[in-house]
């Protein structure tokens, strides 16, 4: 039990490093809180292979989960607590400004290179298995 606990914390702390990188990449900023969302995002799309999904079934999967994750999180740092750290107001398909079509059809391509990069640090950190994958 500690061991899994041990490898998920390491995996937050990896993938919540990962996004925020992304992040100032892309925005040229990044705020800490998504650090932990992006952690979180992190061990839940590379855990997916427990469900024997193909490959681009755990995708489309991720991309749900970081867009639900991403919703839950704006309403409460961005609504609740009135932190500003995004806003998609003025972005087409958006709901509340906190989510919108176009980052949740981004998080698909990054979804989908973060399943096999999971699994190699994970082989490679703590000498796991490497999941099969199959594409479809």
């Amino acid at each position: 039990m500690i061991n899994k606990l041990f490898h998920a914390f390491s995996f937050i702390i990896i993938g919540g490093s990962l996004y925020m990188a992304i992040e100032w990449l892309w925005r040229g900023y990044s705020h800490w809180s998504m650090g932990i969302v992006g952690g979180i995002c992190f061990v839940l799309i590379g855990s997916m292979h427990v469900l024997k999904l193909p490959l681009l079934g755990q995708a489309i999967a991720g991309s749900l989960i970081v867009t639900l994750l991403e919703l839950i999180s704006g309403l409460i740092l961005n609504v609740w607590l009135q932190w500003g750290i995004w806003d998609y107001s003025h972005l087409p398909f958006n709901l509340f400004g906190q989510i919108c079509l176009l980052y949740a059809l981004f998080w698909l391509p990054l979804s989908l290179a973060a399943i096999p990069l999971y699994h190699e640090l994970r082989h490679l950190l703590f000498r796991l298995e490497k999941p099969k994958y199959r594409i479809i």
